[in-house]
């Protein structure tokens, strides 16, 4: 079995107001007594309003579920004895007018001196989605195979429409503000592990960004473990959801090792084109068409039921076939998460958005 683990990023909300309020080390020392989580899987994030859980290495979806079920309430009650209230949101519906610092930590604050503004805006959490390979040419490879499938899921897991208390049009407003970063958005097609490797390099040694974390690709190798790592997901506001889309995320990965195993050939596709759809993923959502990876534009439902035929023998192999298309079905019939928060707060402004945010971050 192919193992996996997830990253997650939350909000740190004032209760009454649901403006960012700066209180990781707080709430870090207070889920640091909870015997729910350990230290080392909850660590702080850019702004001092972000906090973040990563799950341990795991085989199977009901134990990523568990992982984050556990985590979120570990930092949520953390964050109530901290005087704040936890919102798994990608993007923060409220911000005041005065900046949140940045964290303390010495890299915070470098991002910080050549981010400017941008960082102070980066008022936005992702969900970081890690899988296993057995080596970096496969994981390039990989890379490469799936990056066509990207914008689907940017339109599936769409879950910030709601910025600056106004609604932003958008299904993944988060996608848009990372954008902006030098380096971000889906990666180009790589002709092998040196020519990844010195494009990283090449950057790093230009100076447009601090170092290789700051490549900010929605799909990339991690260097911290043997796995690709996809970012182009929003956090989810529900722990089951979120649970469902690390399995259609190491899905494929999977379909892409086997490919690869296999020599299929991949069309690589244009970077404008993909940059495209990924922009009109962020927009849309599942609301309208999306751009396949063929290139052309259909109806969002037609697009996501060829990703989950593509996935499909990946899917049966790890026994998530059931579970993952509760998932798809959910979404095409009920809306993404970002539906949900749009119709929340078209119905009872800001605070039935808020109420809606930090009860589903938690629910079971």
């Amino acid at each position: 079995m192919v193992t996996l683990g997830v990253e997650e990023e939350f909000f740190l909300l004032d209760p009454e107001t649901g403006l960012p309020v700066p209180r990781v080390d707080d709430v870090r020392a207070a889920a640091g007594l909870q015997p729910a989580a350990e230290s080392r899987e909850v660590q702080e994030e850019l702004l001092q309003a972000q906090i973040e859980v990563a799950t341990p290495v795991c085989s199977d979806l009901d134990e990523v579920a568990g992982h984050l079920l556990r985590l979120r309430h570990a930092v949520s009650i953390a964050a109530e004895e901290s005087g704040c209230r936890l919102a798994a949101v990608g993007a923060a519906p409220l911000a005041a007018h005065e900046p949140v610092p940045v964290a303390r930590a010495e890299r915070a604050g470098a991002t910080r001196s050549r981010a400017a503004r941008l960082a102070d805006e980066q008022l936005i959490n992702g969900m970081h989605v890690h899988v296993g390979v057995p080596d970096r040419p496969t994981g390039v490879a990989v890379l490469n195979r799936i990056r066509p499938w990207l914008p689907v899921l940017v339109a599936m897991a769409g879950n910030s429409p709601v910025w600056q208390g106004e609604d932003t049009g958008f299904a993944s407003w988060r996608t848009i503000v990372f954008d902006r970063w030098p380096v971000s958005g889906p990666p180009p097609v790589f002709a092998g592990p040196a020519d990844y490797d010195t494009r990283i390099r090449t950057l790093v040694e230009s100076g447009t960004v601090l170092d290789r974390g700051q490549v900010y690709w929605q799909a990339r190798l991690s260097d911290r473990y043997p796995t690709v790592e996809v970012r182009a997901l929003d956090v989810q506001l529900r722990t089951d959801e979120a649970a469902l889309f690390a399995g259609l995320v190491r899905a494929l990965v999977v379909t892409a090792l086997r490919e690869h195993a296999a020599s299929v050939p991949f069309e690589s596709r244009p970077q404008e084109l993909v940059h495209a759809a990924t922009w009109h993923a962020a927009r849309y959502g599942l609301t309208g068409d999306l751009v396949d990876p063929e290139g052309r534009r259909r109806p969002a439902g037609e697009v996501v039921s060829g990703l989950v035929d593509h996935l499909t023998p990946a899917l049966d192999s790890a026994g998530d076939t059931r579970q993952v298309m509760a998932l798809v079905h959910r979404l095409l019939a009920e809306g993404t998460p970002a539906e949900r928060q749009r119709n929340a707060f078209a119905a009872k402004g800001m605070p039935g958005l808020l109420d809606l945010i930090t009860a589903e971050t938690v629910a079971v």
